[in-house]
Formats: structure tokens, sequence, C-alpha cells
């Protein structure tokens, strides 16, 4: 199974008061950079297949962080969504918007306004369509990192649940947090969300050994021991 580690970046000086979109030049702030080095440290144990970030500053920033100056490829489906008019303007002003609503309740029918936005049904198309070809391309035996942003982990999450769109709001996505989910050929598991501290110790492959089995793609009927059993 393919182990997709998913990395929201770091906090910059418009995370959370304004939303930032497609903002060129926006790098982490002192927060950011601390919160990055962090997330580098927790994940330094694992050897990454590859690691894949949005185009954006803070993503490149965090991707960098936790590469140690190994390759960072870039690609634009794991891009912020193009929030349109909307980007650059402050939450509390936004949420007098009628559209906050739909966002909030009915994110599937959502286009942002202005002739740079993009539906959210799409930036989840465009994200999901990412991962899965990444997975195509590096294996059933790659683990690889991916560096985005809030709303499209969401989205990405919700498609691995089995979600709509809609319940997408119920997923929480904080700085530079982790959230890891494999994929198989029958269904993903969701193995963590929003982690923002602990070890990684499972993400480490187990050394050759002749006979050893792959793991199985089965759910584990009862929920099973844990990764430690």
């Amino acid at each position: 199974m393919t182990t997709v580690v998913l990395v929201r970046h770091g906090l910059t000086h418009m995370t959370g008061p304004v939303l930032a979109g497609w903002t060129p030049g926006l790098h982490l702030d002192e927060r950011g950079q601390k919160q990055a080095a962090a997330v580098a440290e927790r994940l330094a144990p694992v050897t990454f297949d590859a690691i894949i970030s949005s185009p954006l500053d803070r993503c490149l920033d965090t991707a960098s962080a936790i590469a140690g100056g190994r390759d960072v490829k870039v690609d634009d489906r794991l891009g912020e969504c193009r929030y349109g008019d909307w980007t650059g303007r402050p939450l509390k002003e936004l949420a007098k918007e009628p559209l906050w609503k739909v966002v909030q309740n009915h994110p599937s029918a959502v286009v942002f306004p202005g002739p740079e936005g993009e539906p959210l049904r799409e930036t989840q198309n465009r994200a999901v369509g990412a991962v899965r070809e990444w997975n195509a391309t590096l294996g059933p035996d790659a683990t690889w990192l991916a560096c985005s942003h809030g709303d499209v982990i969401k989205a990405i999450v919700a498609d691995a649940l089995g979600l709509h769109l809609d319940q997408f709001q119920r997923i929480v996505i904080d700085p530079c947090s982790v959230t890891i989910i494999r994929y198989t050929e029958q269904r993903p598991f969701v193995v963590r969300v929003n982690d923002t501290g602990g070890g990684v110790a499972d993400l480490i492959p187990p050394p050759p050994k002749k006979g050893r089995r792959r793991k199985s793609a089965d759910a584990v009927v009862g929920g099973g021991a844990g990764a430690d059993a």
C-alpha cells in the first residue's frame, strides 16, 4: 500500500485573520519557521520516496525544511483553492458575505467570485487526482510527502473517508499538522488526521524478512490490536 503523509504549511502573518489564497511571496513568519523545523525533526526518521509541494512559498518553505536538502518537486494541483475576489480579504469581513453560509453548509455548491475564482469541488478533484497519480507513479511500497493547504488537505481526507464534500468542514487541519492516508487497491485507510505531536515509528517499514506478507487491504474486523502488536 502507498503511504501519503500530508503536511499543512506553517504559519504566515496572514494565516488566520486573512484569506491568503494564492497571494505571491508569502513566506513563513518566525512562528511558522519554528513549526516547520519541529515537524521536520519529527519526520526525520522517515525516508520519503518523494516530497511534493504546492507551488506557493509558504508550502515550499515548509517542504524544504522537511527535505533537508533533498529534492522537492512542485505540483500545482496541490496548490491552494483559488478564492478569486476573496483573496487577501479579512475573514471577519468575509463572514458577512452571503456566500459564507454556503461555504460552511454546502461547499460542493461554492464557486468563489471573480474571474480567478474556483469551485471547491474542482479543488478537491485536482488534489485527489494529484495524490492518486503520484501513488501510481511511485508504486505500492512508497511513502511520500505532500505539503499543501488546509482546505486542500481537508478535501483529500474527505475523499479518503468517503465523505461528501459538504461534510469536509467537519475536518480540522492545523498548521504543520501531519495527516496520513494509506491507499490500497480496495480502499484508503485514514491513519492519522491533524496530528501535531508524537512519534512516527509506524511509518518506518520493517526490515526485509523471508516470508513476510504484505499488509492486507482488508479492514480489521473488531478494530485490531494496533500498530504495536
